[in-house]
């Protein structure tokens, strides 16, 4: 992580890293996100969501899954 999202991180009580391949994943969530709604604001909903609700599920995973939708 950058120093700014570390810093924002620690400030909001989030202890947790993410590593590249989970930041990789997560960028690509919410471009696929901003780009095939045609609403860019639903990009940080939904990676406010998947944040929420992926327990031990890969992000790599979770990105397979947002692609297959997306192109429904």
């Amino acid at each position: 992580m950058n120093q700014w999202l570390e810093r924002v991180a620690r400030e909001v009580g989030v202890h947790e890293e993410l590593s590249e391949e989970d930041t990789d994943a997560l960028l690509k969530i919410a471009r696929i996100a901003a780009h095939t709604s045609d609403d860019r604001r639903t990009a940080p909903l939904l990676t406010y969501l998947v944040g929420r609700h992926q327990g031990e599920r890969p992000l790599a995973e979770i990105l397979d899954a947002v692609q297959e939708a997306s192109s429904s």
